[in-house]
């Protein structure tokens, strides 16, 4: 049993054959996945798709790419939404100054606007930091956002920055990057995690692990991500299954359901 916590099923990438999708990864023993909207259309599909699939739940938010098309009225509105019973959370936020798609100043608004909105709803925070860490943490203190805490989506830092976030109360999320070749320094930190600070997600149709890269990625392959996670920490599958849901479940508040 696994959980796929952070999958784009809205983008166009599956219009053609999602329920497919959703079925092979039911087949691989992803008994749940969170599906992550990054605009106000987005986090509509977003909703729309798990008000559709039991084991599918939704985050809402603005992705910082996205942060200088957003005004108070779509926050507003993203606000009412993310009341649905069937979202969990709220993201992915925070800052990308690798593209910078947006002005940096206006993801830093964002960021702290939308941190507000996640604590005033009582929703753990789903944050994207790119060529940003040390902004990302000193935002993440300064709006102690450890109050509702969260994950840490798609890590690539070290183990010196996982450890922040960790004492700040996020989870770390491992994507399929930790299959890839040149991904050893990623390996050490995870061999290194506390088992509670660990969960997993692949990103799709992004970063598709290793024996897929540079293909479509799909909620099925987060298999190959936990099975490099048990070789790297000489676990055994089930237990990184285990551990992983059981955390996922936990920050996602999903035993409520």
């Amino acid at each position: 049993m696994l959980i796929d916590t952070h999958a784009h099923l809205d983008l166009p990438e599956f219009e053609k054959d999602l329920p497919r999708v959703i079925q092979r990864a039911e087949e691989a023993g992803v008994t749940t996945i969170l599906t992550v909207g990054i605009d106000p259309a987005s986090c509509r599909r977003t909703v729309e798709i798990a008000e559709a699939y039991p084991n599918i739940f939704a985050i809402v938010g603005i992705h910082p790419h996205n942060a200088v098309d957003t005004g108070e009225r779509d926050l507003a509105g993203l606000k009412d939404l993310a009341r649905h019973p069937k979202v969990k959370a709220w993201g992915e936020i925070g800052l990308d100054f690798y593209r910078n798609l947006s002005p940096p100043a206006i993801q830093e608004e964002r960021f702290r606007e939308q941190i507000h909105i996640g604590k005033e709803l009582k929703l753990p925070l789903v944050i994207h930091s790119r060529s940003a860490t040390q902004e990302t943490i000193s935002i993440l203190q300064e709006e102690r956002a450890w109050e509702v805490g969260g994950v840490i989506h798609c890590f690539s830092g070290d183990a010196k920055t996982a450890s922040q976030y960790l004492e700040m109360g996020f989870v770390i999320s491992i994507p399929g990057v930790i299959t890839f070749k040149k991904a050893q320094g990623l390996r050490e930190v995870v061999k290194r995690l506390p088992s509670e600070g660990l969960i997993i997600e692949t990103d799709a149709p992004f970063l598709a692990p290793v024996p897929y890269r540079s293909k479509r990625n799909e909620p099925a392959y987060v298999r190959f991500t936990a099975d490099t996670i048990a070789a790297t920490r000489g676990e055994d599958l089930s237990d990184v299954a285990a551990i992983t849901t059981i955390n996922a479940r936990r920050v996602f508040n999903l035993d409520t359901q």
